[in-house]
């Protein structure tokens, strides 16, 4: 999805499940002006020039479907972007690194024998796919925006969150209602799914109603943890120190059209 093109009309979506990954984006609005539906804050306003729309979804599959339908049936939106923080599951990605969805599964949907496992009942998909030019422009940003993380988030930052030479991904990101946070669990999604390379709560509920929709859709991930016993540990400070910061710089470079497709 090229947002320099002549295309759809309508404001893009941007959407968090946890304040610290939306408030530095509220802050940066122009024209903003609050919308309360469904006891959600839906923030209009232009972000470097572009017309969106920042709302809080809120933790796990349903706040997050429910914060997508009314992304499109209310405001319009032409496309819905997820940002925010997932665990890692494949061993190239590390803390640090970004994921881009190029496919979203639920891990947690199993309505065998009657439906293939993971396939959500009467729709006939398991792996929701994200658009491909979206994705493409997102990760394109991405890349960019790694090239110097030293640039965004300083050596004491990194050196305190272990991370390196953070690298940036596309992939199978997989979400369910549960906190993924032992060895054990995330070795279990790791053997069913090999191919997964993040798990976080809300991507794929967001990807299926988009899929119905016909809405673009891609979420945008800052890994956090691996996904195991240590998963909980400096959660929050990882978010305002590390995520807050890359998906403020990653969407306004991709907004501005330098990492478009």
């Amino acid at each position: 999805m090229n947002i320099q093109s002549s295309g759809p009309s309508g404001p893009i979506g941007i959407v968090a499940a946890l304040h610290e990954e939306i408030s530095e984006l509220l802050t940066l609005l122009s024209e903003a002006r609050r919308v309360c539906i469904g006891s959600r804050d839906f923030w209009q306003g232009e972000l470097d020039g572009r017309a969106v729309v920042v709302v809080l979804s809120r933790i796990g599959k349903v706040a997050a479907a429910t914060t997508a339908a009314v992304l499109v049936t209310h405001f319009g939106v032409r496309a819905v972007v997820f940002t925010g923080v997932a665990g890692a599951l494949a061993p190239q990605v590390a803390v640090g690194d970004v994921v881009v969805s190029t496919e979203l599964l639920q891990h947690d949907v199993d309505a065998s024998p009657l439906f293939p496992r993971w396939e959500i009942p009467l729709t006939g998909v398991a792996r929701f796919q994200a658009d491909p030019a979206l994705a493409q422009g997102l990760l394109a940003s991405a890349k960019a925006i790694l090239g110097d993380p030293c640039a965004l988030l300083g050596p004491q930052v990194m050196h305190a969150f272990g991370i390196v030479s953070p690298q940036a991904h596309a992939g199978l990101i997989i979400s369910g209602d549960r906190f993924v946070s032992t060895s054990a669990e995330s070795r279990m999604l790791r053997d069913a799914l090999p191919d997964a390379l993040a798990v976080e709560m809300e991507g794929a509920a967001v990807a299926q109603v988009c899929h119905e929709w016909g809405v673009p859709f891609a979420a945008i991930r800052t890994i956090s943890d691996r996904a195991d016993d240590a998963a909980s540990v400096d959660f929050s400070q990882f978010i305002s120190e590390v995520d807050s910061r890359y998906s403020v710089a990653i969407l306004r470079r991709w907004l501005s059209g330098s990492g478009s497709a």
